[in-house]
């Protein structure tokens, strides 16, 4: 079973720790982090990771015992530009935490995969820092996806350690044009396990996204260590909320992101493997209806 921490709450502060805290495992203790935001752009909540969000975590990693804390991320517009939009770099120096634009990788540091069976016809590239981090956090949204992905979770929140472009090659544009998308999605997060991924779906958007789209509130907080489950109960409580017809009409497990993620064993292969964990009694009937919409597809 994979547990998936659920907190009702409107409070990002206070649900990022007790989702931590009911999660019960600490991947960071000695190690050097590296965390993954929602950065693609600099578009508000749930358009990107919510600075609240992003310091809550910073703090509790520290307290978790880490060793060193960094942040790494690849956006759409120019990365510093988007860090800047968002007033985060003060924020991130003033807690110590090191700032790894991808942007800026050197050639070398797109390490080259080309797997089997890949949807990626001349493979993908992936940052180095992502591949040799000790402990990988990645911090999502909650949002639908209306450029072909479907969904935008922990999964697709890992198109952003694949470089746009490189060696003559526009990554980014095969990608958003191909009708494998959502498969070639899966197919990136094959090199790399995050060690622990924070939802945060306090506000959500229920069509389209993922830079805008039609807004609605989750009031919920996630927190796991396995990419399926928790982008499986993402969309059980997009169901719930209610949301579009690609998200209403489809299963969660026959989604393709999910599908392709459970073939390539990235985490959780049935709804009945993952264990929706409230934190708290006030968590517990919110939990209990998006685990029963889980089980029911």
């Amino acid at each position: 079973m994979s547990r998936v921490a659920f907190v009702k709450t409107e409070d990002r502060i206070k649900g990022v720790k007790a989702a931590l805290k009911a999660l019960a495992v600490n991947p960071v203790k000695g190690k050097n982090v590296l965390i993954k935001p929602n950065f693609n752009t600099a578009d508000p909540v749930p358009g990107s990771t919510h600075n609240d969000t992003l310091m809550a975590l910073v703090d509790e990693t520290w307290a978790m015992g880490a060793k060193s804390i960094s942040l790494g991320e690849r956006s759409y517009p120019p990365t510093r530009e988007v860090m800047d939009k968002k007033g985060v770099v003060p924020l991130l120096e003033e807690k110590d935490v090191k700032i790894i634009d991808f942007d800026d990788l050197q050639g070398t540091d797109w390490v080259e995969f080309q797997p089997e069976n890949s949807h990626w016809p001349n493979g993908f590239r992936i940052a180095r820092p992502v591949l040799e981090a000790e402990c990988l956090i990645a911090t999502c949204c909650l949002k639908t996806h209306q450029f072909g992905g479907v969904f935008t979770m922990s999964l697709k929140l890992h198109v952003g350690v694949v470089p746009t472009f490189r060696n003559g090659y526009q990554y980014m544009d095969h990608l958003h044009q191909s009708p494998y998308q959502q498969k070639m999605i899966a197919e990136i997060n094959q090199p790399f396990s995050p060690d622990l991924i924070v939802l945060d779906g306090i506000d959500a958007f229920v069509d389209g996204g993922p830079m805008t789209g039609k807004r609605a509130k989750g009031n919920v907080v996630l927190a796991s260590g396995d990419r399926v489950a928790i982008d499986a109960a993402g969309l059980a409580v997009l169901k719930v909320m209610g949301s579009n017809a690609d998200i209403m009409h489809r299963k969660i497990f026959e989604q393709q992101q999910i599908a392709r993620a459970v073939e390539l064993g990235l985490g959780v292969s049935a709804p009945s493997e993952i264990d929706i964990f409230p934190a708290d009694q006030e968590s517990r009937q919110y939990s209990e209806q998006v685990a029963a919409m889980l089980m029911d597809g």
